[in-house]
């Protein structure tokens, strides 16, 4: 049994504040210190469950995060040849968990809510229903037929995983105060707790179903800016509605950017 771990760093254990995500802070490597501990979590409960392999990939920012010195050994690293976001992830895959998420943008007190750009993006939604990465992520793995089988971040993004997906174990680490601070949940009690929803995650294979969207999907994007639409209006499939919004018409689950 195949489990592929989806990784972002926003939720992960132990990070309180908007600098400990910046790569240029002295606070980003204790960052990458807890994210390779919740990870690893996730994949010793998994094995712990059931799990006969699993695939980790690290995607915050494009990637780059792990400290690859301290990934569970027995984990298989994606390195993202094929440079798309999904990796490795096929329909050999009985589940995917999502380590580390964060709610989508707009939410009230979620630590560092956004969806995909922070700069850029307002607000993003399939067939008329508001979404972030979360669903997002669930699409790209249900295009392969992969269920999201468990999740790890914020409060808020507890929340909304719940009101996307069922069943679904979530666990949450901390409580958003605003956007940019949280108050983090007893550490050990985070991590442990991401083990054992790991492991009891096993047993929604077969009961969990793919997050499938009606296709053709109509994605529309609303972004902050008139000139951040310029670019991304010029792009085959894209129709612009307005000075800030574009409209793409997608045929499969793997389109998921107008861009």
């Amino acid at each position: 049994m195949k489990i592929y771990i989806h990784t972002d760093l926003e939720g992960i254990s132990g990070i309180d504040s908007i600098e400990m995500v910046q790569r240029d802070n002295p606070g980003y490597r204790y960052s990458i210190e807890r994210l390779m501990i919740d990870v690893n979590a996730a994949i010793d409960g998994a094995f712990a469950g059931g799990a006969t392999h699993v695939t980790v990939l690290d995607s915050h920012g494009g990637g780059d995060n792990f400290d690859v010195s301290l990934l569970d050994k027995r984990a298989d690293l994606d390195p993202k040849e094929n440079k798309m976001w999904w990796g490795k992830l096929d329909s050999s895959y009985s589940g995917t968990f999502f380590i580390g998420a964060h709610a989508m943008a707009g939410t009230m007190n979620a630590f560092l809510d956004h969806t995909q750009s922070s700069a850029s993006w307002y607000n993003y939604r399939v067939n008329g229903r508001k979404m972030g990465e979360l669903a997002q992520w669930a699409m790209v793995a249900a295009h392969f037929n992969v269920p999201m089988l468990m999740m790890s971040g914020d409060e808020a993004a507890c929340v909304e995983a719940r009101q996307f997906f069922h069943p679904i174990e979530c666990v949450a680490v901390k409580r958003g105060i605003g956007r940019n601070k949280a108050e983090l949940f007893d550490l050990d009690k985070a991590v442990s707790g991401i083990y054992e929803a790991a492991k009891r995650a096993i047993s929604l294979v077969g009961k969990a179903k793919p997050f499938k969207p009606a296709l053709p999907m109509e994605i529309i994007l609303e972004l902050y800016r008139s000139d951040y639409c310029d670019k991304i209006a010029n792009n085959p499939g894209v129709e612009r509605l307005d000075a800030r919004t574009v409209r793409k018409i997608a045929a499969s689950y793997l389109e998921l950017f107008p861009w």
